[in-house]
């Protein structure tokens, strides 16, 4: 397979970018990331799209809040996401009364295979990006991920965050290994389950490779029946500056061969 970019979720950043969004958007071009993952956008759509092809990056997905693929904003949506260039629209996670029950999932389920449809007319991509807390059994077995991902179609990308499934037991391997093909993109994430016994928050402290995520078998996935086209780095604890932290975190990954 050929070799699968770098991108950075911008959330990493956020206040960076919400103070300067082009001064940051330069300088994460200028580490060496080759696409951006918005999650919430700071300018409009045509000056947000003049500064990425400037600084060299490509807008490889957006996280999109359930509120804005309702049938009153869907087309909105897709028109701004269309403008920067965007054909992926990954849901960060959802309120209450979309899960809580299997019945609710597959409820929800059933609404992403409806929006998975209509975004294909657009040539463009839906699905889901995992908490912690999709990997407890729910109704007493399944786990919520297997509930939803086993009730989806196969254009519903399955955005697995590696740190946030270890902190809630998850097994990205085994995860990615169930549903071949789907991981178009996927949310590189380090944590520590030794640190992570003391608090979530101490385990997301450690930088890429510093961790117990097991990066080389997760990497073997993606790039044989995962499908990934896109790598996406974040770091969310503030052990380290934010700028400071999304670097070595890309520094890692290049020493490892990605």
């Amino acid at each position: 397979m050929a070799r699968v970019p770098i991108a950075l979720e911008l959330y990493s950043v956020r206040v960076d970018l919400k103070n300067d969004p082009r001064g940051t958007l330069q300088r994460v071009a200028a580490m060496g990331y080759e696409g951006v993952e918005f999650a919430g956008f700071p300018l409009p759509a045509e000056e947000l799209r003049s500064i990425i092809d400037e600084v060299g990056l490509v807008a490889c997905s957006s996280h999109t809040g359930i509120d804005q693929v309702q049938d009153n904003t869907l087309d909105q949506t897709i028109a701004f996401n269309k403008i920067i260039g965007n054909n992926s629209l990954i849901i960060p996670g959802l309120p209450g009364h979309w899960t809580g029950s299997k019945e609710n999932w597959l409820k929800t389920a059933g609404f992403f295979n409806a929006l998975a449809e209509k975004l294909a007319k657009h040539g463009m991509w839906t699905g889901y990006h995992n908490h912690h807390t999709e990997f407890t059994p729910i109704d007493g077995a399944e786990t919520a991920w297997d509930v939803f991902f086993g009730n989806t179609s196969a254009a519903v990308v399955t955005q697995l965050d590696t740190g946030n499934a270890l902190c809630g037991g998850g097994d990205s391997v085994q995860l990615l290994s169930k549903y071949p093909g789907r991981a178009r993109s996927i949310h590189l994430k380090p944590y520590s389950e030794s640190a992570g016994k003391v608090s979530h928050e101490e385990g997301f402290k450690p930088i890429i490779g510093e961790d117990d995520i097991p990066w080389s078998s997760v990497f073997n996935i993606c790039e044989t029946i995962g499908k990934t086209e896109w790598y996406i780095v974040e770091y969310e604890s503030d052990a380290y500056p934010s700028m400071e932290a999304v670097e070595r975190c890309l520094k890692a990954l290049k020493a490892m061969g990605k």
